[in-house]
């Protein structure tokens, strides 16, 4: 009788089977390369492009590959940022969100899709016209071959994370770029090894594997840390409830990792750009955001303030401190101390604020770490690892953790009923 009313498609078993047969599906996807392109030649044109080094930790090894992922899940995760900012200022897209329910999701959804498309074509295109020095036999045939080639990859690996998502254990998006990033982790062990072995500063070793130490539980406890804010509800004074347990959780990082890939993004524009220009002053001038500018001050100053800047923007999409004063309202629940209404208001805004404020200064904090060991050690072995990769892999593991307790108690009432 409990085995009739508990839906085995649902259980844990089958969602890990799910999502652990399409990560490793993706992951042979890294290695089937695109036909017709010198692979070692545009190897050691990565090795010394700082940007493609970036975009490569995240594409998990397939753009120094050349393989049909090498596009990655970006354009989908553009897409979607995309579509947050459009459903907050464009009041059709925000009527869609909030009042037509599953359909208006749907539909969001779809345009979600289009977007990613129309990014990934032009992403590829632009991409194929890059490695035309490493293609054999250039021509209109093949650049439209490897566009579309680089285009259905992504189109893939969006459709794998909504599967993932849906059917699967976790955020599809953030464990193919979870997946990615530990597929980096046998060559570090090996360059730690390596350390080990040849260095001849015991001080050297002691400072990385310190500084990795402090950075990953800096990073669990920010991620996983909350603001806590005490709620008083009508059926609380009813019935004299124990009133600890209700409360409003804000998280301190509240927007992950967004603010750092939009900050890189943003950087790597110009950088980009500059490879275009053939006037000397403006290629210069471009060149200033670059991870590798000759004027380092100048560079973490512009970095540090468009993370600030996103973050605080990011933030403003994804907490509106109005909403959440008017979900307050509807659920019969106040913030204690506080008045509803406009005092709401006001206590969310400066509460989100300090919050941002706190995240971002975090942010900017363990973004830095790994640039000062390396120019005190001359090891570059902490910028393989990246803090953000750390924010990413434990704000997954978290989520990840949280969605399992969340089956195995369903599993657990299910069973009862």
């Amino acid at each position: 009788m409990t085995s009739s009313k508990f839906n085995p498609s649902d259980s844990l078993k089958t969602r890990a089977l799910i999502t652990l047969s399409l990560l490793f599906f993706t992951r042979l996807g890294v290695y089937i390369p695109v036909p017709g392109i010198d692979n070692g030649a545009f190897l050691q044109n990565i090795d010394g492009n700082a940007t493609l080094r970036f975009l490569n930790v995240f594409s998990g090894g397939a753009i120094s590959n050349l393989g049909i992922f090498a596009i990655g899940i970006v354009p989908y995760i553009n897409a979607s940022i995309v579509m947050q900012l459009l459903t907050t200022i464009v009041p059709n897209f925000e009527r869609l969100q909030k009042e037509e329910g599953e359909i208006g999701r749907r539909k969001i959804t779809q345009y979600t899709r289009y977007l990613t498309f129309a990014g990934a074509f032009t992403q590829s295109f632009f991409a194929s016209n890059y490695i035309r020095p490493y293609v054999f036999n250039w021509n209109t045939g093949v650049l439209l071959d490897i566009t579309l080639t680089l285009t259905a990859g992504s189109l893939i690996l969006m459709w794998i994370a909504e599967l993932i998502t849906e059917e699967g254990i976790g955020n599809g998006t953030s464990l193919l770029i979870c997946l990615n990033i530990t597929s980096g982790f046998p060559k570090i062990a090996q360059e730690a090894t390596t350390l080990v072995q040849t260095t001849d500063s015991i001080f050297k070793v002691l400072l990385v594997f310190g500084s990795f130490v402090l950075v990953l539980l800096s990073v669990v406890i920010i991620q996983s840390g909350t603001r806590r804010i005490s709620l008083v509800s009508a059926r609380q004074l009813m019935y004299q409830e124990d009133k600890s347990r209700n409360f409003l959780p804000f998280r301190v990082n509240q927007s992950g990792i967004m603010p750092i890939i939009f900050a890189s993004t943003f950087l790597i524009i110009p950088t980009q750009a500059s490879q275009y220009v053939s006037n000397e002053q403006i290629k210069n001038f471009l060149l200033l955001f670059s991870p590798t500018s000759p004027n380092q001050g100048l560079y973490l100053s512009i970095y540090f303030s468009a993370i600030f800047i996103f973050n605080t923007f990011y933030t403003s999409i994804i907490l509106n401190p109005s909403d959440v004063s008017k979900n307050l309202k509807k659920m019969a629940s106040t913030i204690k101390n506080v008045r509803p209404g406009q005092e709401t208001e006001k206590f969310l805004q400066m509460t989100i604020e300090n919050l941002t404020i706190l995240g971002s200064i975090f942010l900017i904090t363990i973004s830095i770490i790994p640039t000062v060991v390396q120019n005190l050690t001359k090891v570059s072995l902490l910028n393989s690892i990246a803090s953000t990769s750390l924010i990413i892999l434990v704000g997954t593991s978290i989520e990840v953790i949280k969605q399992i307790r969340t089956f195995e108690i369903s599993k657990s009432y299910k069973e009862m009923l």
